[in-house]
């Protein structure tokens, strides 16, 4: 019997913080905004590279297996499963928005905004947010969830991975032209909003992850939907820390829809062995 792979979380998650964070400070330091731009690219881009040599360089024919079917194999994909998901994240949207006008925000935030909110070096922001999509689910689906789900339930998983996720955004806040130094810009407040949304928003991806049959594509598909909604609704950064609210309590209610999926541990120490979950 072949030996299980051993996923290393501490020295993938070490890798990624340093190198990335390594891109975005050195762009942080760029006086040219075009200058900025590959620097930027490269440290979108490390965790999928580095996922991809773990997997490949792991030894392990069950590991590259997983990692080919997790991103081609479609159906896995429960369409029934990722249309709920794209339609709650939407109903998330609308409800912010209508608690938000009670707050006095105004109904206008129903509509399309005319450009996306941010752009580095004179870069395409859509084609940002779609690369944002593609590369980041490559490396955190391709690797890095389930490097910590191997040891954890995907509750626990979800909390872990969620602080990770959030705190490896933290450069981008000084980086000009990025959304996330747009909101900066606003406050402190808006800042530490958005750190706090990625944590439930975690859960979501897990969720739709694990429903998924561990399905990257889904992920992908989920993600693309995240990124548009939150970008080309018009909605106000004062709304945006609803939408936190609405997002956890979404969590919260999907959680407790699907506990056994959330707190069993039958998937740990099996993985990528058992393929799909």
């Amino acid at each position: 019997m072949a030996q299980r792979y051993r996923y290393r979380p501490a020295l993938f998650y070490l890798l990624v913080f340093v190198l990335t964070w390594s891109f975005w400070f050195a762009a942080i330091f760029t006086a040219n905004g075009r200058a900025a731009l590959p620097l930027m690219f490269l440290g979108l881009c490390v965790p999928a590279v580095t996922a991809v040599c773990f997997v490949i360089f792991s030894g392990s024919r069950a590991l590259r297996a997983d990692l080919w079917r997790k991103l081609l194999h479609a159906a896995c994909i429960h369409p029934g499963n990722l249309l709920a998901a794209v339609a709650l994240f939407a109903a998330i949207v609308v409800v912010s928005i209508l608690v938000s006008l009670l707050v006095g925000q105004p109904i206008s935030q129903f509509s399309l905004t005319a450009d996306f909110s941010f752009s580095v070096g004179g870069s395409s922001a859509l084609l940002t947010i779609l690369l944002a999509a593609v590369i980041e689910e490559l490396g955190w689906r391709g690797y890095g969830e389930d490097a910590i789900a191997q040891y954890h339930s995907w509750f626990k998983e979800s909390i872990l991975f969620g602080l990770i996720w959030s705190a490896w955004h933290l450069p981008l806040f000084w980086v000009p032209g990025t959304y996330h130094a747009g909101l900066r810009a606003l406050g402190l407040l808006y800042a530490l909003n958005f750190l706090v949304s990625v944590v439930p928003l975690g859960f979501i991806t897990t969720w739709v992850y694990v429903k998924n049959g561990r399905s990257m594509l889904a992920c992908i598909i989920f993600h693309l939907f995240v990124n548009f909604f939150q970008e080309k609704i018009a909605m106000t950064p004062l709304t945006k820390c609803v939408e936190t609210v609405v997002i956890t309590a979404a969590a919260v209610a999907i959680v407790l829809c699907n506990r056994d999926l959330f707190f069993e541990r039958r998937h740990i120490g099996k993985l990528p062995d058992m393929g799909f979950v």
